[in-house]
């Protein structure tokens, strides 16, 4: 670290007169939406059995709900099943890979999770593309005659995908996204997806343990032509009598869900329609993520993660904090969560040293704006305590 910055740090250290409203910044589970409070949850769906008329309503309402708000075509079916993103995932792999060649995209800990599976439980040989935290692959390299796994955005690496346009509307190959992060933050072109998944922790601040499974019309097929070689556990079955079990798309899920978490999530859902639906939502993570780079570009020892802005996150944004250590980050985090200035702002385990700190829609943009002193004030109090 340069003279310069230190001194510019020492005299960034006075403590700021005023916190964030919502100091709330992990990247899962997310922040509730502005305005949450258990008490305006709809309880009739709870105590009751999510078999009877009011828990299918519930949950097929749900559901109606998240394609209006992802503007997902009908071509598209839409399913509430267990385990999280991971669950909803694993289920995709399970069902649907061994029918063709396979190609895993990683470039952080989530991507490479999908190619641990692939390697040495489903034992597939599977084509392995990886880059490094902070990098994306080469995305126009890829042989779509295989199926193909990637995350829309590594939420633990702060690196998305640019768009859809590297994915060929010809393709032979099927794509499965697991989109937790993405998820009404991105404009995500549907005809282009086989299969999304994501969990309503991320973008609408929900419940985690509840996984959401899309399937696009190829994705169908596949899973009516192919019956994989090895045994499915009752929770990843989505066939019955050699046909797809049309019933887990309509609220009729294939385990016991937690109602609460269903009405916790219909409460995100209604207050992202009342404002605006997609665009709205997209709006204010564009809002976050502006007022974040704005604070890093303001300050010489914060960076980005990702460098390159067109496959820079919107939503789990990775920052580098100059010579910061692993215990630097610890001591760093731990101050601001001392001051009640912010939560969860470590980066992932797993990741290069640094911050990471969510920008998703249910974040203030206020919020992100006032933490910027915090932060001088974090980095110039952990430097004095080295």
């Amino acid at each position: 670290m340069t003279d310069i910055a230190v001194t510019d740090a020492i005299r960034a250290s006075a403590k700021p007169a005023t916190t964030p409203a919502r100091p709330y910044f992990s990247s899962g589970p997310c922040a509730k939406p502005p305005g949450w409070d258990a008490s305006k949850l709809a309880t009739e769906s709870l105590g009751r059995s999510h078999r009877s008329k009011i828990g299918k309503t519930r949950l097929q309402y749900a559901i109606d709900l998240m394609r209006e708000m992802l503007q997902l075509p009908e071509t598209h079916r839409i399913g509430i099943v267990p385990g999280s993103d991971t669950g909803a995932f694993e289920m995709a792999m399970w069902t649907m890979l061994g029918a063709r060649g396979v190609t895993t995209l990683a470039w952080e800990s989530f991507g490479e999770g999908w190619v641990t599976d692939a390697v040495k439980q489903l034992k597939l040989d599977p084509m392995v593309i990886r880059a490094d935290y902070g990098q994306i692959p080469d995305l126009t390299q890829i042989d779509w005659t295989n199926d193909v796994l990637f995350t829309w955005n590594g939420t633990t690496s702060g690196v998305r995908v640019p768009d859809g346009e590297w994915i060929p509307a010809d393709r032979e190959g099927l794509s499965f996204a697991d989109a937790t992060s993405a998820v009404f933050a991105y404009d995500i072109p549907w005809d282009k997806i086989d299969v999304a998944t994501f969990s309503w922790q991320k973008v609408l601040g929900g419940e985690g343990g509840h996984g959401v499974l899309i399937l696009g019309p190829r994705a169908v097929q596949r899973l009516e032509a192919y019956t994989p070689a090895w045994p499915l556990p009752k929770v990843f079955r989505l066939m019955a009598k050699g046909k797809l079990a049309e019933g887990v798309f309509k609220g009729e899920t294939i385990n016991t869900p937690s109602m609460l978490a269903v009405e916790d999530a219909i409460f995100a859902l209604e207050w992202a329609r009342d404002l605006g639906g997609l665009d709205g939502l997209i709006a204010r993570s564009d809002a976050n993520a502006a007022a974040l780079d704005k604070i890093v570009a303001d300050r010489d020892w914060l960076g980005h993660l990702a460098a390159d802005p067109a496959v820079r996150s919107k939503t789990s944004v990775c920052l580098t904090v100059e010579g910061a250590d692993e215990a630097f980050i610890k001591k760093f985090a731990a101050l601001l969560e001392k001051e009640g200035a912010a939560f969860d702002v470590a980066g992932y385990r797993d990741a290069p040293a640094g911050l990471r700190i969510w920008c998703g829609a249910t974040v203030e943009t206020a919020d992100i704006e006032a933490l910027g002193p915090w932060l001088d004030w974090a980095y110039a109090t952990a430097l004095h305590s080295n």
